[in-house]
C-alpha cells in the first residue's frame, strides 16, 4: 500500500450565484485536507457548512471555483480514479420498481464486472447490509433506512479502494446504525479508505482516526480525533433533587450549566468547584443522587465551538 494520500484537497473553494439578484454565496472557502490510505476520515460541520458541496466537488459532480482535488494522484473526473471509488450520496434515489438485486447488478454492470462476479457480489452485499428479508420487494416499498442500506451496497459493489459516504447514518434506527458502523469498521480492517460526513457525532468519535470540521465554508480543525477531544473540558456531573430555586440561584455562578427535569436537576461544574457545589447542595437540604466525573465528548465540544459565535477550539 502506498504512503501517498488517496484524496488530497488544496485551497478548495466554491461560489454560487443564487436568486433573481444573483447574490454571491461562498459555500466553500479555501479548504485543504488529505486522506491517508486505510484510515476512516470524518467530515463534520453544522447544516449549511459546505460538507455536501465539498463532497460533490470531490466526486466531480460540480466543479470548484478555485483550488484543486486529486484522487489517487489523478483528477477526480478521470475514468481510472472513478473506477476505484464507491459513493453514497446524502439522498440516494433509485428506480422504484426495481428490486435490490437488480439495482446492485446494474451498478456492477457500470463498473464492468462480469456476470458471475456481479451475482457473487450481489448475494454478498444484500446479506452484508441486512436486506435479505426484502430481496423480493420493489424499492417503492422500502423505508428511508432500507434505501440507505441499499445505497451503501451499491457503493461497495466494485470492492473500491476509497468509499465516500455523505450522511450514511441518516434515517437509520439504532440497530441499523450499529450494523452500519460495524460495516465501516470492517472496511478499515480490510484496508479500504473511508471518507464520510455525519451529524451523529458520537459515531464519528467512535469510528474516525482523523476528522475535519468546517463551519460556514471554512476549515476549523483537521487532525486526529483524539487530539480534538482532548481539548475538551474536564467536568463533574451532579444530579440532585429536592432543592429550592433560591439555593439553585445561589449556585449559578459556580456551575457551568443547570438543567431541570421536573424535581430533578442536572448540574455541570468544574472539577475544582465540584466539592463546594456538592457541599452547598447537601447544606440546602438537597438529595444528591449521583456525582460523576466526565470529559466533554466530541459533540459537546462541537456544539460549544461551532456556529457564528463559536471559534476554533
Amino acid at each position: 500500500m502506498t504512503d501517498q494520500p488517496i484524496l488530497t484537497v488544496e485551497d478548495l473553494a466554491k461560489t454560487f450565484k443564487v436568486g433573481f439578484t444573483r447574490k454571491v454565496v461562498n459555500a466553500v472557502r479555501g479548504i485543504s485536507l488529505s486522506v491517508a490510505p486505510g484510515e476512516i476520515f470524518g467530515f463534520l460541520g453544522p447544516n449549511g457548512a459546505g460538507k455536501t458541496t465539498s463532497i460533490k466537488m470531490c466526486m466531480d459532480l460540480i466543479r470548484p471555483t478555485g483550488g484543486s482535488i486529486r484522487m489517487f494522484g489523478l483528477p477526480p473526473g478521470t475514468r481510472k480514479a472513478r473506477a476505484k471509488v464507491g459513493y453514497l450520496p446524502e439522498q440516494p434515489y433509485f428506480y422504484d420498481y426495481l428490486k435490490p438485486g437488480e439495482i446492485i447488478d446494474f451498478f456492477g454492470r457500470l463498473y464492468g464486472l462480469k456476470r458471475q462476479e456481479r451475482h457473487r457480489r450481489t448475494e454478498e452485499l444484500i446479506d452484508l447490509v441486512g436486506l435479505t428479508h426484502a430481496r423480493n420487494r420493489t424499492l417503492r416499498k422500502f423505508s428511508k433506512g432500507m434505501l440507505q442500506r441499499l445505497g451503501l451496497a451499491q457503493a461497495l459493489v466494485s470492492d473500491p479502494e476509497l468509499v465516500i459516504l455523505d450522511e450514511p447514518l441518516s434515517g437509520l434506527d439504532p440497530i441499523g446504525r450499529k450494523e452500519l458502523k460495524d460495516i465501516i469498521s470492517s472496511l478499515k480492517t480490510k484496508g479500504t479508505t473511508v471518507f464520510f460526513s455525519s451529524h451523529i457525532l458520537a459515531d464519528i468519535e467512535l469510528l474516525c482516526d482523523r476528522i475535519a470540521i468546517i463551519d460556514m465554508g471554512k476549515l476549523k480543525y483537521v487532525g486526529p480525533t483524539r487530539d480534538f477531544v482532548r481539548r475538551g473540558r474536564k467536568e463533574v456531573e451532579v444530579v440532585v433533587s429536592g432543592i429550592g430555586d433560591e439555593a439553585v440561584a445561589a449556585l449559578e455562578k459556580n456551575v457551568l450549566s443547570i438543567e431541570r427535569f421536573g424535581a430533578t436537576l442536572r448540574m455541570l461544574c468544574s472539577v475544582e468547584e465540584s466539592a463546594g457545589v456538592v457541599r452547598s447542595l447537601v447544606d440546602a437540604g438537597g438529595m444528591v443522587e449521583s456525582v460523576v466525573p466526565r470529559s466533554e465528548s466530541l459533540e459537546d465540544i462541537f456544539v460549544r465551538t461551532a456556529g457564528p459565535s463559536g471559534g476554533a477550539p
